[in-house]
């Protein structure tokens, strides 16, 4: 997928000046802005080009960030077709956009929040789409000491199987794509892409707290329909 040949080679809208301007007020008492330390950005130079309307910048856009957008993307909209529209027009959003990123995040983290929005956007779209799966009716139950109420399956031992990965694999995926979008998101972000609590949630505009609750809901549903799928595997060996 490239963008390169279509970008527009008009100069960039940014104005040199504005920086300038914004170091030249007084700071009685403070020291000197270019002393601070500020957040490094690796992607600074991409942003740059993004903004300068380079053709190389596009390509190296969707060479950083192609697969780590359409696994996001995928993983929301569960569907080849809806996540690559989402992810073609969250990269152009994020190239006539770029003029509007201020770096108070991290680069990546406010791509992220575009193809997230997208993909929500896509799912809002859709006719007919069934109805999210509630997370109070299939997580596991537990007593009020906080000691699971039923007994938790173990599947390591069949690991070693290539058959028994292949079904928890499948397992896995159809599980994540029961998740509540929102919750899809999360996890993904965090246990896929490897974001930190604390990154997830600058990307989608969340508490800590709140990432970390959505985070571990998600993965207590996905163990329980695991279990059960781990269940059904030992059946069907018996």
């Amino acid at each position: 997928m490239s963008f390169a040949m279509t970008l527009d080679p008009g100069p960039s809208t940014i104005i040199p000046g504005r920086r300038a301007a914004a170091s030249s007020r007084p700071q009685w008492g403070a020291p000197d802005r270019a002393a601070v330390p500020t957040r490094v950005d690796r992607d600074g130079p991409l942003v740059e080009g993004l903004r300068r309307g380079e053709p190389a910048a596009a390509e190296r856009l969707v060479a950083t960030y192609g697969d780590r957008a359409y696994r996001l993307a995928i993983g929301i909209t569960g569907t080849v077709q809806d996540a690559e529209e989402v992810v073609q027009d969250a990269f152009w959003t994020v190239i006539r956009k770029s003029d509007s990123f201020r770096g108070d995040s991290a680069f990546g983290s406010w791509l992220y929040r575009i193809v997230a929005n997208a993909a929500y956007q896509k799912l809002r779209g859709r006719r007919g789409r069934r109805s999210d799966v509630s997370l109070d009716e299939v997580r596991p139950l537990f007593h009020e000491n906080g000691e699971h109420a039923g007994p938790i399956a173990d599947w390591s031992q069949g690991l070693d199987d290539p058959s028994r990965q292949t079904e928890l694999r499948i397992a896995l995926t159809a599980a994540i794509r029961e998740l509540p979008p929102h919750y899809r998101t999360v996890l993904i972000l965090h246990d896929v892409e490897g974001l930190s609590h604390i990154e997830a949630a600058e990307t989608l505009g969340l508490s800590v707290p709140n990432v970390k609750s959505r985070v571990h809901r998600a993965r207590l549903f996905l163990r329980k329909r695991l279990a059960d799928v781990h269940g059904g595997l030992e059946g069907d060996a018996a």
